[in-house]
């Protein structure tokens, strides 16, 4: 009985799939980070409202609902509660940091605002 190397067809059929699976991921992450984008520039108009009317850059009630509803809609998606929370918590750290920039006269990368 002789050992065969296995033939190549079912290595190439997996780096076929593999490579699939990663144009889906890198389009999933664009798509990701253009949402990101949009959202940003929402919370960027919160925070200019905030900044003229002289209200805090923070809302704990809001924060603690829209955490409420994040983990709501994870357990939905079947996605990790507990890995929603956090990535909504580096969201909100963030556009907390962007209101307080705004409320100093700059913008969220610490430039002065025209």
């Amino acid at each position: 009985m002789t050992d065969t190397p296995p033939s190549p067809a079912p290595h190439a059929d997996a780096q076929a799939e593999l490579l699939r699976l990663r144009q889906s991921i890198d389009n999933i992450d664009a798509a990701l980070i253009h949402m990101l984008a949009e959202r940003f520039r929402h919370t960027q108009d919160v925070g200019a409202l905030k900044a003229r009317f002289s209200l805090p850059a923070a809302d704990p009630t809001r924060e603690a609902q829209q955490i409420e509803r994040l983990r709501a809609l994870a357990v939905s998606a079947r996605l990790d509660p507990d890995f929603a929370e956090k990535f909504l918590a580096f969201i909100i750290r963030e556009v907390i940091r962007h209101h307080e920039a705004i409320a100093r006269g700059q913008s969220a990368d610490g430039a002065l605002a025209s």
